[in-house]
């Protein structure tokens, strides 16, 4: 079973044999309960993190207290704000929180750094993921500086509710994933419901016009 876990990752297949068992053998398979703080602002990688199994949350919290979810990682990724504090020996900016029961392989700093010299192929693994990483935290801050929070809400609410019309979220939980105020999201979704697009109810949010929801969505 401990040897299988680098099978999961396609950019590792073609590790060299030296260095797959190096990577296999000096590094240890972890379990996070649901809930825990992986890591926060302040404090210093000791390992990179590839994801067995669950789900990560990575956020933001401004000095006021105002949350944002940067990304998340989910089973066969890597963190790229890990693999980034490693290579430029900074500590954290943001937490990572288990957003579910979370089973990883932690690689050591040391030989993260000695397969990073090592190998290409571990270098490619890891230099392909911090790239695409950085791409979709651009789109982040796109979304964020330049779309309409009407339009990135009912986006939201769309994919929160694709398999059900019942959405399970508070308006805080909306306005951390979409990096606004609660006040922001409650206002507009008191505009929905005043258009009876949604149904307002503690902790839930029913969508009641599905069709005008995918509109305003597709508005660019």
């Amino acid at each position: 079973m401990t040897e299988m876990w680098v099978d999961r990752f396609p950019g590792l297949a073609g590790l060299e044999a030296p260095v797959r068992d190096t990577l296999v053998s000096q590094s240890k398979i972890v379990t996070v309960p649901e809930g825990a703080v992986i890591f926060g602002p302040g404090k210093a990688p000791e390992n990179l993190l590839l994801l067995l199994d669950g789900t990560v949350r990575v956020q933001q919290v401004s000095d006021t207290g105002r949350e944002i979810v940067l990304y998340r990682v989910h089973s066969g990724q890597s963190c790229v704000l890990t693999t980034a504090c490693l290579l430029a020996y900074e500590d954290y900016s943001a937490e990572g929180v288990a957003e579910t029961d979370v089973r990883a392989v932690a690689v050591p700093r040391g030989v993260f750094e000695d397969l990073i010299a090592r190998s290409g192929t571990f270098r490619r693994f890891v230099f392909t993921a911090y790239s695409k990483r950085i791409t979709d935290l651009f789109f982040v801050i796109e979304e964020i500086a330049f779309r309409r929070i009407d339009i990135r809400l009912a986006q939201k609410l769309l994919a929160l509710g694709k398999e059900s019309d019942r959405v399970v979220a508070t308006h805080h939980q909306l306005a951390t994933e979409l990096g606004s105020a609660r006040e922001v999201i409650s206002r507009q979704l008191q505009e929905f419901q005043r258009r009876e697009w949604v149904k307002l109810a503690r902790g839930t949010i029913e969508i009641q016009d599905r069709a005008a929801l995918e509109r305003l969505a597709k508005t660019h």
